[in-house]
């Protein structure tokens, strides 16, 4: 199965991440299988980065093969929807990033994706869909798909056209503004709507 990601879809985002320029298209990276935490196990610090920062987002599950899939189809090739967190090394991606280098590193490591349980998506509206992080009981992340730059059946329409999705391949949709650190003992608890979905600790 194929962890595909969306980087850069929400505004603010972007501004705090001092992106000013609309992208012309998704901006797709991918993490390794090896990246995904489930089941709420507790997330290790890596030893090779000094700032590991959570990035929230709506993930939506592969339902059945497609390739170049039309937008106004791509409902019928996802069946649920959950949350996952996007971990970063913050240092080694920006330390990348100056020399001209993939990054791959700093997005896919291991462990790197926390996602919790899906939901079956006829219960949710997909383009406006309500979703946020507690940090140690704070509010640090809320943010709604209909602010999303490209919606979610954009998103796949485009990945289509270069990747073939397959039965259980995931899609992180991207993040809103509030991105932070996380350090050892802290306490993440991500919500759709007012479900629980993810509920574990750094460690």
């Amino acid at each position: 199965m194929k962890i595909i990601a969306v980087g850069w879809n929400y505004a603010e985002h972007n501004r705090e991440l001092n992106r000013i320029s609309i992208p012309d298209h998704p901006v797709i990276f991918m993490k390794p299988e090896t990246a995904l935490l489930k089941d709420n196990k507790p997330f290790f610090l890596p030893d090779f980065s000094n700032r590991i920062e959570y990035e929230t987002e709506i993930i939506v599950r592969i339902s059945k093969m497609g390739k170049n899939i039309s937008a106004k189809f791509a409902d019928r090739y996802y069946d649920a929807i959950g949350l996952g967190i996007d971990f970063t090394a913050r240092d080694l991606q920006n330390e990348f990033k100056s020399k001209g280098a993939p990054w791959e590193i700093c997005k896919g490591f291991d462990n790197s994706a926390p996602i919790s349980e899906f939901l079956p998506k006829e219960n949710f509206n997909i383009d406006n869909l309500s979703f946020s992080l507690k940090l140690n009981d704070t509010l640090v992340q809320k943010g709604n798909t209909h602010d999303m730059i490209f919606k979610v059946n954009e998103i796949i329409e485009y990945i289509s056209k270069f990747f073939t999705l397959k039965t259980g391949d995931i899609i992180f949709t991207g993040t809103p503004v509030g991105v932070g650190p996380v350090k050892i003992g802290d306490h993440l608890e991500g919500f759709i709507e007012n479900n629980k979905m993810l509920d574990f600790y750094v460690s």
